[in-house]
C-alpha cells in the first residue's frame, strides 16, 4: 500500500486545504469519464480517492500518522479493503464530496469541473445583452471648447417591429422544442453522473418556429438606421469616447440592448495648440516692441481678446501666462491657462532711412544692451 501523502504529492505537514486542493487536481486528471477504458487511470483514481478519504478526516489522519496504512486493516474505520476502495462507486462518492456534492440548481458536477460552465439549467435560453456598437464623430476645436449637441446616424440590429422580436409570423407559429421539451438542454447519464448539453435541435432556445416572420426571416431582428442625438461636453479632447447606454443592438431573450461608444475626433486649430487643459499660442512681435515693451491684444477661444503687457527687453521664447483662458476641464473642474509664446521678428525689406537709423543705433550699443551675447562669447573663449 502506497504512502497516502506521496500519492497526493504532499508532505506530512500539509494543511487540510492543501490536501483538498491536491486531491481535486488529481481527481479531475484521472477521472474515469476523462479516461474511458483506461484501467491505469481507474486504478490511480481509486488510489488518490482512498488517500483523500483518510487524510481529509482528522481522526483517520491521526491514526494513519501514528500507525501508517496498517491502521485501517481489519475494519478500523478506514477505506473498505486493505488495497483500497472495494468499488468505483466508493471512489466516486469521495469525488462528489470533495467537489461539494455536485452543486445545486440543476447543474451537474461536470458543469464546473469539465468545462460546461454557463449551461446548467438554462440551456442558452437566458437573457443576454445585445452587441455594443462603435461610431466616430469629428468636431471643430471651437466646438470642443464650448461643448455641442450633435446628431449621429448609426446602423443597428433592432428588435423586429413586424413580429415584436419573436421571429415568428404569429404566436401560433411558435412551438416547444420536442427534443428538449422547452428546457434548451438535453441530459445524458454517464455512469454515476448526469451531464447537460445544449439542445442540438433548438440550439438552446427551447422553442422552434414553424412559420418565420417574413421581415426578419426568423431572426427576431432587423437592420435599421437610426438618428441619435449626442451631447458632447465642453473640454472634450481628441480621442476621448462617450458611452451611450442602450443604443447598441437589441438583446437576446429579453436581455437589454448593447451600448454605443462614440469616439470623438477634434480638428486641429490654426493658432492654438492644446496640452491637457492649457492652450499655447505663438505671438510674433517686432524688434522695437521687444526692446521698448508693448501692449498686445491676444485672441482667445471664447471670441474675446485679452490685453497683455510685453515687458521692456523681452527675449524671444519668453512665455506669458493668462490665467483661466484655456480649455474648460471636461469634468467641470475649472479651466486651464493660455500660454503666450513670444517670437521676435527680425525686420526685413528695410528702407535706406531705417537702415541708417539702425546703423546709428548699432554705434551706440554697448555690452549692457546684450548681456547674454557678452556672457556667451566670454564662455566661448575658454575653448579657444
Amino acid at each position: 500500500m502506497s504512502d497516502y501523502y506521496q500519492v497526493l504529492g504532499l508532505s506530512k505537514g500539509a494543511t487540510k486545504e492543501e490536501i483538498k486542493k491536491a486531491y481535486r487536481k488529481l481527481a479531475v486528471k484521472y477521472h474515469p469519464d476523462k479516461n474511458p477504458d483506461n484501467s491505469d487511470a481507474e486504478k490511480k483514481f481509486k488510489e488518490i480517492s482512498e488517500a483523500y478519504e483518510v487524510l481529509s478526516d482528522e481522526k483517520k489522519r491521526q491514526m494513519y500518522d501514528q500507525y501508517g496504512p496498517d491502521a485501517f486493516k481489519g475494519g478500523m474505520g478506514g477505506p473498505t479493503g486493505a488495497q483500497g476502495f472495494s468499488s468505483m462507486e466508493d471512489a466516486l462518492r469521495t469525488f462528489m464530496g470533495a467537489f461539494g456534492g455536485g452543486g445545486g440548481g440543476g447543474e451537474s458536477i461536470f458543469d464546473s469541473i469539465f468545462g460546461f460552465e454557463g449551461q446548467g439549467g438554462q440551456g442558452g435560453n437566458y437573457p443576454r445583452q445585445g452587441m455594443s456598437k462603435k461610431a466616430s464623430i469629428t468636431i471643430s476645436f471651437e466646438e470642443a471648447a464650448r461643448g455641442i449637441d450633435k446628431e449621429l446616424s448609426i446602423s443597428i440590429h433592432a428588435s423586429c417591429k413586424a413580429c415584436n422580436g419573436s421571429g415568428a409570423k404569429s404566436e401560433s407559429d411558435i412551438r416547444t422544442c420536442p427534443t428538449c421539451a422547452g428546457a434548451g438542454q438535453i441530459h445524458q447519464t454517464r455512469g454515476f453522473f448526469s451531464m447537460s448539453t445544449t439542445c442540438p435541435q433548438c440550439h438552446g432556445a427551447g422553442k422552434m418556429i414553424t412559420n418565420p416572420c417574413g421581415t426578419c426571416h426568423g431572426t427576431g431582428k432587423e437592420k435599421r438606421k437610426e438618428r441619435v442625438s449626442i451631447h458632447i461636453p465642453a473640454g472634450i479632447d481628441d480621442g476621448m469616447r462617450i458611452k451611450m447606454g442602450g443604443y447598441g443592438d437589441a438583446g437576446e431573450n429579453g436581455g437589454p440592448p448593447g451600448d454605443l461608444f462614440v469616439y470623438v475626433r477634434v480638428q486641429a486649430h490654426e493658432f492654438f495648440e492644446r496640452d491637457g487643459d492649457d492652450l499655447h499660442i505663438q505671438v510674433p512681435i517686432s524688434f522695437s516692441e521687444a526692446a521698448l515693451g508693448a501692449k498686445k491684444e491676444i485672441p482667445t477661444l471664447t471670441g474675446k481678446t485679452c490685453k497683455v503687457s510685453v515687458p521692456e527687453g523681452t527675449q524671444s521664447g519668453k512665455v506669458l501666462r493668462i490665467r483661466s483662458e484655456g480649455m474648460p476641464n471636461v469634468h467641470g473642474h475649472g479651466k486651464g491657462d493660455l500660454l503666450v509664446h513670444i517670437s521676435i521678428e527680425t525686420p526685413v525689406n528695410l528702407s535706406s532711412e531705417q537702415k541708417k537709423l539702425l546703423e546709428e543705433f548699432h554705434k551706440l550699443e554697448n555690452p549692457k544692451n546684450s548681456p547674454k551675447k557678452k556672457s556667451f562669447f566670454e564662455k566661448l573663449k575658454v575653448f579657444f
